[in-house]
């Protein structure tokens, strides 16, 4: 027996409803902080690489005085070299001879160093601030010299053999031509004779290429009395003149400004001239 189906448990099928999805229309303001979210994100990146470049690639620096001419030219109140220190070449291995560097000042070397921060504490603030993203340069006394002797060789200079490392006389062709001219045969030290210094591991001993105008390994070293008195310098405690491989900030490889200046920087080795 076939049973009908009761009209009454059946529904009309319903035509299906389709569902309106209404957009919202992005009003101005948040376009606005949408680019200003996508500004400050894109800030804080190039903050943060540029931040990773100096820390540990390179940095700039500038040249304050003439210690180093004619290699780097600085003066106070006119536009100094601004040079570009490699902060990766010393991470494989370790200064060597003729190589131009900038390092932290030890503490004997840094007595009479003036802090270039403002008495004003916010403005101090915001100086450390700049400093730590590179904007502003470190208070510590940074120095640039170039490498004369490593840790093991000895340096001494005297009237009759001129500048040696080990004995050999050095070829030097980065000096200042016009403190040479002045007389090279009568005056051979560019200032009064030193050593012998027996430069310790770990160490190096650094000297300017403007010799007559550098304070430079020579002007911190110590000395006996008797040997002061007759202007021989720097026969007494070694760490004295020479600066801690670890001061070392990194290598100058270029100058970056100003344009007529581009160049590099030299690294000749005056003892394998």
């Amino acid at each position: 027996m076939t049973e009908t189906p009761d009209p009454a448990d059946s529904t009309p099928e319903q035509p299906e409803i389709a569902k309106a999805t209404v957009e919202r229309v992005p009003e101005k303001g948040d376009k606005t902080r949408s680019a200003f979210r996508e500004g400050a994100i894109l800030v804080s990146i190039a903050v943060i690489l540029y931040y990773v470049m100096l820390t540990f690639v390179a940095r700039p620096y500038l040249i304050p005085s003439e210690s180093m001419e004619p290699t780097l030219h600085g003066c106070k109140g006119c536009v100094g070299d601004r040079i570009m220190v490699d902060k990766i070449t010393y991470r494989f291995g370790s200064p060597q001879s003729g190589d131009v560097i900038v390092f932290k000042g030890p503490p004997n070397w840094s007595v009479g160093y003036k802090s270039i921060r403002s008495n004003n504490a916010a403005v101090r603030w915001v100086q450390n601030a700049l400093s730590f993203v590179g904007f502003v340069p470190p208070d510590e006394n940074d120095l640039v010299k170039r490498v004369i002797a490593v840790g093991g060789q000895t340096v001494q200079c005297r009237d009759e053999t001129g500048l040696t490392v080990d004995g050999k006389a050095l070829t030097q062709p980065f000096l200042n031509p016009a403190t040479m001219m002045a007389d090279p045969v009568a005056y051979p030290c560019l200032g009064n004779s030193f050593g012998p210094v027996t430069v310790p591991d770990g160490r190096l001993w650094v000297m300017g290429d403007n010799r007559t105008h550098s304070a430079d390994s020579r002007a911190h070293c110590a000395s006996t009395p008797a040997e002061a008195q007759q202007g021989i310098l720097c026969t007494g405690d070694p760490n004295a003149g020479t600066i801690p491989v670890g001061n070392v900030i990194g290598k100058a490889q270029f100058i970056a400004w100003p344009p007529s200046r581009w160049g590099g920087v030299s690294s000749f080795d005056p003892q394998q001239g």
